[in-house]
């Protein structure tokens, strides 16, 4: 184990864990680093080996939003447990089918999030109540269900996409939205990495010090969103989606 590679591969995951904290997206970072600077190794061992640094920086991150955002815990909790449920089967059809048709598709979508946010200048900015609340858990729980198993499948954007379903499905306001996506998200990464565990698909030499290192971005981060409120991580959410529709873009036509 080349000493340089697991610095290297601990600033990119302090770096998606900051990034994660504020408006999800980590993996973006923290996946490709892997990818590049080990390529020796096989695709699902590496996504596994991503999974303990991600739980770890989204542990971190619910923990300092539930001290400072009050989430819904009557809905929360089971959403959490069926988002659980949907990331490890995502994780165990991972390991059956190429997950390569994910890509073009999600792009398609991270384009229409783009422009509508852009266009839609209170979008994120207060809390609304548009559904009624056996509205709310319906739509909590489907969410759970369909986002937990593309993050245990495929996984790039997951954190974004949660923060985008509870904006415009719920009602949410970015900082509320992004507190829940972070309990949510933490539960998806806990499903993977047993998962991977049981598997034995993860290098604890590189896994266990990018955890630290994503969990220092976490805390970093979460303070930094709390901090600045909704219109800083609207802002941040525009840059994150725009940075991954251009790396998306770039994997499609290179």
């Amino acid at each position: 184990m080349a000493y340089s590679t697991v610095l290297l591969l601990c600033g990119f995951s302090f770096l998606a864990g900051f990034v994660d904290a504020i408006i999800g997206g980590g993996g973006l970072i923290q996946t490709p680093a892997l990818l590049f600077s080990l390529p020796q190794y096989p695709i699902p061992t590496l996504i596994g080996t991503t999974k303990i640094p991600s739980l770890f920086g989204s542990l971190m991150g619910a923990f300092q939003y539930s001290r400072h955002v009050a989430v819904i815990g009557r809905f929360i909790g089971p959403m959490m447990a069926i988002a659980f449920g949907a990331s490890w089967l995502g994780s165990w059809t991972l390991t059956q089918v190429p997950n390569s048709f994910m890509k073009p598709l999600a792009l398609i979508i991270l384009i229409g999030v783009f422009i509508y946010t852009l266009t839609k200048k209170d979008f994120g900015q207060v809390s609304q109540k548009f559904v009624t609340t056996a509205q709310q858990q319906t739509r909590m729980w489907l969410m759970g269900a369909g986002i937990g198993f593309y993050d245990g499948f495929f996984g790039p954007g997951t954190g974004s996409f949660l923060v985008l379903g509870f904006i415009a499905l719920i009602g949410f306001d970015f900082l509320k939205a992004s507190a829940h996506a972070k309990l949510v998200n933490a539960s998806t990464n806990l499903a993977s990495t047993l998962f991977f565990l049981n598997e034995g698909k993860i290098l604890y030499s590189f896994a266990l010090p990018m955890a630290i290192a994503n969990l220092s971005g976490a805390f970093l981060g979460a303070r930094l969103a709390i901090l600045k409120g909704n219109s800083f991580i609207r802002v941040f959410f525009l840059l994150l989606i725009a940075a991954t529709i251009v790396r998306f873009a770039w994997d499609l036509v290179k």
